[in-house]
């Protein structure tokens, strides 16, 4: 019991929470529990997940930013290998902080996890040289029901880290880089979304 840390409506947006695992490590190596449904329902957190997915990217990708129409997705999501710039958007019609965002970074050192809720816009930027993404839904994937979000949208002002360019008014990705000079990397999917407003 008590295996978890959890910071609560970060950023001042409701729905948003940073979950610190308890490590416990020595020389050999270290251990923790990554998900405990007691501990999560202790800290106020009821949600029921049916989907884990894994993804691996490499440095310069960004992913997003992302949401589903009709059948909304609550993620819990963390690093296991690498650094990524993690983002959510908040989307809910009535929400005192819609069109607000919040990012953390994410790291296998640091192993913060990140939980958003339903009705957000998601996406992250991988930061460093590969980095691999888990993240349990709590519904499953529904082919044809993503939307999303231009990742540069002015009205939102997400505040990419490293990332270095002009916006030209798409959300093609063409003359971004990171500071070292690494190129954004997006789908052509992505280089499409329009803006918030």
């Amino acid at each position: 019991m008590g295996q978890i840390k959890v910071e609560k409506n970060v950023g001042g947006i409701e729905g948003l929470h940073i979950i610190q695992p308890a490590v416990h490590g020595d020389n050999r190596g270290y251990f923790m529990e990554t998900y405990n449904q007691r501990d999560m329902a202790e800290a106020g957190l009821n949600m029921v997940f049916v989907q884990d997915n894994q993804s691996m990217s490499v440095k310069g990708v960004l992913r997003g930013l992302h949401f589903q129409k009709q059948y909304p997705q609550g993620k819990l999501v963390r690093v296991i290998k690498g650094r990524v710039f993690d983002v959510a958007v908040d989307l809910r019609k009535g929400s005192k902080t819609c069109g607000k965002w919040f990012g953390v970074e994410l790291t296998e050192e640091n192993k913060k996890q990140f939980y958003i809720s339903e009705g957000f816009a998601h996406g992250f930027l991988v930061l460093s040289d590969v980095a691999e993404f888990c993240y349990k839904v709590t519904d499953f994937y529904h082919p044809g029901d993503e939307g999303g979000l231009a990742w540069n949208d002015p009205t939102i002002g997400v505040k990419w880290p490293e990332v270095k360019g002009e916006y030209k008014g798409t959300a093609d990705s063409e003359g971004y880089t990171l500071a070292d000079g690494t190129p954004l990397n997006l789908s052509d999917k992505d280089k499409k979304w329009d803006n918030l407003k």
